[in-house]
């Protein structure tokens, strides 16, 4: 295996194909960052960041110069040692979520490539198709149900509402997708827009209308673990922790406080190595998993869909982010699919 010699970021602007509306604001676009990096035999490999302030705390001008002032910590290492090479970007750059599973996205799959093996196999498994949900977001009520519709239409079988804004409103519009698409798998997320009386109250009414869920993912703060755990005890529909875990030792958290019945992985936040740690934590408590992320293009998409093939571990799979897209960075299907595969990752972006 050979040395890192170059390691380079530069901005990635991708369009959504509509506006998207959550409890935390509105998107128009993914301003992102790409990472490549390339080792003495002139491997390269590929790793992407979409930082969120209001999610990760990074803006993604930090997030580039976090990437170019970890190069004199990279290069000169061999790919080999990834495990190393990450603790040691993330421990110099702590919080810099966004940029450090950009680095360690683009050091694993240059690993990979070298090796002619993909991603997959580092979490146990081979590349297999991997299917997601698709996320209607926060919309009137009558438009809600005409994308859920136009959603199923194109394939998809299970969805996630965005909600977390007025909670009678809130159940207007599952109402609304579900009489548009009442076969359908439906998530709620309401990304920390309740309280937990908040919470309680709209699982009350939807249970007073017979309807089922298939979770409710972070409907209070993310500091609120306390909350969280007053929700999970009193509510019926199992409750995902997303924003409230981060790392392996927010996991830890939840599981000591009996604060969730899910985890909500997200690479994005926790790195792939630090999600792999997570599943483990979640299964030895015999917690369900859901993998998730943010607007990212085919190359943190496919990522972590290795790591969901790989490690066989996920009942819940929320990678949508490249279908949010008006176009991606290679050509991808519509559907709810992902086709991965190898070496790495698999996906080379057209620059």
């Amino acid at each position: 295996m050979s040395e890192i010699v170059a390691v380079d970021a530069e901005p990635l602007d991708l369009p959504l194909s509509e506006p998207f509306e959550i409890a935390l604001g509105t998107r128009r676009e993914a301003s992102n960052v790409l990472v490549t990096v390339e080792t003495a035999d002139g491997t390269r490999g590929h790793g992407e960041g979409s930082p969120l302030p209001p999610v990760t705390g990074e803006t993604r001008t930090a997030a580039l110069e976090t990437v170019r002032a970890a190069t004199e910590l990279l290069e000169g290492e061999p790919v080999e040692e990834y495990r190393r090479l990450t603790a040691l970007v993330r421990d110099a750059f702590p919080g810099m979520v966004s940029a450090t599973f950009a680095l360690e996205t683009a050091v694993l799959d240059t690993y990979c490539r070298e090796r002619e093996i993909p991603l997959s196999a580092l979490f146990g498994g081979p590349p297999t198709t991997v299917e997601t949900d698709l996320t209607v977001p926060i919309l009137p009520p009558a438009e809600a149900g005409e994308r859920a519709a136009t959603a199923v239409e194109r394939g998809y079988n299970r969805l996630k509402l965005k909600l977390g804004t007025d909670v009678s409103t809130d159940v207007e519009r599952v109402a609304a997708v579900l009489d548009a698409v009442p076969n359908v798998g439906l998530k709620i997320d309401a990304n920390q827009g309740w309280t937990p009386k908040e919470t309680v109250r709209f699982a009350d009414r939807l249970a007073d209308e017979n309807v089922r869920l298939e979770l409710i993912e972070q409907p209070v703060p993310a500091s609120d673990v306390t909350g969280l755990a007053d929700v999970t005890r009193r509510v019926d529909v199992p409750i995902a922790a997303d924003e409230a875990v981060f790392a392996p030792q927010d996991a830890v958290r939840i599981v000591h406080e009996n604060a969730a019945d899910i985890i909500n992985v997200k690479p994005s936040k926790s790195g792939l190595l630090g999600a792999a740690d997570i599943v483990s934590i979640a299964r030895g408590a015999d917690l369900e998993l859901m993998i998730g992320c943010m607007l990212e293009s085919a190359v943190g998409i496919h990522a972590s869909a290795h790591l969901v093939a790989g490690s066989g571990a996920f009942r819940y799979v929320d990678l949508d982010g490249n279908r949010l897209l008006a176009s991606d960075v290679v050509p991808t299907d519509d559907g709810p699919g992902h086709e991965i595969g190898g070496p790495g990752h698999g996906v080379t972006p057209d620059r």
